[in-house]
């Protein structure tokens, strides 16, 4: 998966879109990550994000890209812990687009808005979770 500044929020919808019409063996509907684990998610990104906005460098120093390996790290513990999350990080290509930032600002400031998409599409799609 390639995200781009025209893309991303277009493919952060069919993300969830997908998801929401996911079933089980038992043919029922998989439930969903919920809001409330995907801001968390959300939370850890953000973390980074606002160390970086004001950094007039485009390449990310090694104290960030560590954490970005961390958040990495982070993503995939979640995901083996809970079935939902792991839905969504393999559907939304979370771990693969972590490795693509390699260093950049820009590409990390793109994941993190491409991540508020996901949470937002969430919620907008299914409001009776919390």
């Amino acid at each position: 998966m390639k995200l781009n500044e025209q893309n991303y929020v277009d493919t952060a919808e069919q993300v969830i879109l997908k998801l929401k019409e996911k079933k089980g063996r038992d043919n029922k509907p998989v439930p969903l990550v919920t809001t409330s684990k995907l801001r968390n998610l959300l939370a850890m990104a953000a973390d980074i994000y606002n160390q970086i906005l004001n950094q007039h460098e485009d390449r990310l120093n090694e104290d960030i890209c560590g954490r970005i390996e961390y958040l990495r790290v982070r993503f995939l513990y979640e995901a083996g812990r809970e079935p939902a999350v792991r839905d969504l990080v393999e559907e939304a290509g979370i771990i693969d687009l972590l490795k693509q930032i390699k260093g950049s600002k820009k590409q990390y400031m793109l994941f993190s808005r491409y991540m508020e998409a996901l949470v937002s599409f969430r919620k907008y799609y299914d409001r009776n979770d919390s």
